[in-house]
């Protein structure tokens, strides 16, 4: 099943996301098939604020699983991160 993780960083937190964004890039290159898209949401100014992840899982619960070892969590990034079950239609 194909999983939708959004994340939003905390307001102010470029910094955090910036330390910690090779660890973050390398646990995705490091998933193997269970990462199909990955990539920054931007603001007005181009600048990263939040995450899309899809993620291609068993179920819910390997998804929390691989959210919960992410290393921008571990860095406290996000305000909010939200995984909803999705289906791919193009692409």
């Amino acid at each position: 099943m194909r999983i939708a993780l959004i994340a939003k960083d905390k307001p102010g937190a470029l910094d955090i996301r910036k330390a910690n964004r090779d660890a973050h890039v390398a646990y995705l290159k490091g998933s193997g098939e269970t990462v199909e898209m990955a990539g920054p949401f931007l603001d007005a100014n181009g600048e990263m604020c939040g995450s899309l992840i899809i993620l291609n899982v068993e179920n819910m619960a390997e998804a929390e699983a691989w959210a919960a070892a992410d290393p921008y969590k571990a860095a406290d990034l996000f305000a909010s991160v939200e995984l909803s079950a999705w289906n791919k239609v193009l692409g």
